[in-house]
């Protein structure tokens, strides 16, 4: 199996919410396709008349409530997820049909949501949430697409183009235990050994990656701050009210109570992830959906535990890891494994951020993320109506307190007695992932979707 060669940047993306899949891997397509087309012969351009976005899978059953047709629709308009203001998207949301001008050099369509076919649910295109952009001439005629895969946590992956050369990393490993194996003959901590690969492979310096690292956790911070400050509804059909300020009220007046740590966890979770259901901006970590639950236990690392603010890079760095592996050997995307491959990765990466940033070892660390994600085995996806909001959002909450009894259990038993490997929780994910019924793999044809009206 080829080494894993990711960023650490490549899993924690800076973009609106509510999907990685459904939004932001559509937006950067879009982003890509008006790129491509740009480049093509100006007389080959001048012949365009038309555009036309059919999208596929979970991609077509929820792309409605995910806001897909306008993530899809600001790429094209040359926004990409790392600079999009959520309100751009708020007003595609309120005029999808309002014709905007998209320039192609030497002309200009006029473009709108309604260009955005909701197509075959059940396909036989290698991956689940597949995207086709066409520029069309005359009579509709095709004139140039590209097909993506939206992987989850933002990915995308480009049908006929090769990705783009990297470096190779300075210690390789594409499994848990090669990583360990790497930690103990080099005499490495887990996030210098991070540190390093990602040195290597995108050729930027200590320096560089730490501030990038910073504004990570800035962003992620600054999520959990307007979420605690916000009040009302949610956008979407539900009717969601938001809890993050009032649970964080409430977490206060118990503050002499072993509610307290509990209650600030859940608070800072729904915080982020209310953010995320509102299209705000967020960061991916490693998906959108499970967007509250690393920003929360770095709240809680900081203000409850008072680590340091290297703790928590290093900490961030050791989670990183987590996610490579469960992205390398399995996947992230709930289109593809249901919720255990997002809010269980998620869990898991921070349990690994905790327990790496309180000083413990690679082996305890594994320890912590291979209990987190082990518990959430099984987890389907199945949004009410197609939103980030029920389930998910109190999702969060529960996995940033499961990550946190991981922890405990972990760092207070023996290392030698623990008896399963995070490389076999990952290969189980994946395994249960392929046996799912489509149904609850974020197509909201089954599970509380079917069950929970939406209202």
């Amino acid at each position: 199996m080829p080494a894993i060669a990711l960023s650490v940047f490549d899993l924690f993306k800076i973009g609106p919410g509510p999907s990685s899949s459904h939004t932001i891997g559509p937006m950067r397509a879009g982003y890509d396709f008006i790129q491509a087309a740009r480049a093509l012969p100006a007389e080959q351009l001048a012949k365009a008349t038309g555009l036309a976005v059919h999208l596929f899978g979970s991609l077509s059953a929820t792309g409605k409530g995910h806001g897909t047709d306008r993530a899809v629709l600001a790429g094209l308009l040359g926004r990409s997820p790392e600079s999009c203001p959520p309100e751009f998207l708020d007003e595609l949301a309120a005029k999808p049909l309002a014709g905007r001008s998209m320039d192609l050099g030497p002309t200009q369509l006029t473009i709108d949501a309604g260009m955005v076919v909701f197509d075959a649910i059940e396909h036989s295109f290698p991956c689940s949430n597949t995207l086709i952009i066409r520029l069309t001439g005359a009579d509709a005629a095709p004139m140039f697409e590209r097909q993506y895969a939206s992987l989850g946590g933002g990915f995308i992956d480009i049908k006929g183009q090769p990705e783009p050369p990297r470096g190779v990393p300075a210690y390789p490993y594409s499994t848990m235990e090669e990583l360990k194996k790497q930690l103990a003959e080099n005499d490495l901590s887990l996030h210098k050994l991070i540190l390093e690969n990602e040195m290597a492979v995108t050729g930027a310096d200590e320096a560089s990656i730490m501030a990038g690292l910073d504004t990570i956790l800035r962003v992620m911070d600054e999520a959990v701050d307007a979420g605690l400050a916000a009040e009302g509804v949610l956008p979407g059909s539900i009717g969601l009210h938001r809890k993050a300020k009032r649970i964080f009220e409430r977490a206060h007046i118990k503050r002499q109570t072993h509610e307290n740590i509990i209650g600030l966890m859940c608070a800072f979770a729904f915080a982020a992830a209310e953010e995320n259901a509102a299209g705000h901006v967020i960061v991916t970590a490693p998906t959108c959906g499970s967007a509250g639950i690393i920003p929360a236990m770095a709240r809680i690392m900081r203000t409850r535990l008072a680590l340091s603010e290297q703790s928590i890079r290093e900490g961030l760095l050791a989670a990183a890891s987590v996610g490579f592996l469960a992205k390398h050997n399995a996947t992230i995307a709930g289109a593809e494994g249901g919720c255990q491959a997002e809010i269980g990765v998620a869990s898991a990466m921070a349990a690994a951020m905790l327990t790496h940033a309180t000083g413990y070892g690679a082996h305890v660390t594994e320890n912590a993320a291979e209990t987190a994600l082990e518990h959430h085995l099984g987890m389907t996806c199945d949004p009410v109506g197609g939103y980030v909001q029920i389930p998910c959002i109190e999702r969060n909450a529960m996995s940033v307190a499961k990550a946190y009894t991981a922890f405990v259990i972990a760092t207070d038993v023996l290392p030698i007695q623990h008896k399963v490997g995070l490389d076999q929780a990952i290969e189980a994910m994946m395994a249960t992932g392929k046996d799912m019924n489509c149904k609850y793999k974020e197509t909201a044809q089954g599970g509380l979707a079917v069950f929970v009206p939406n209202c």
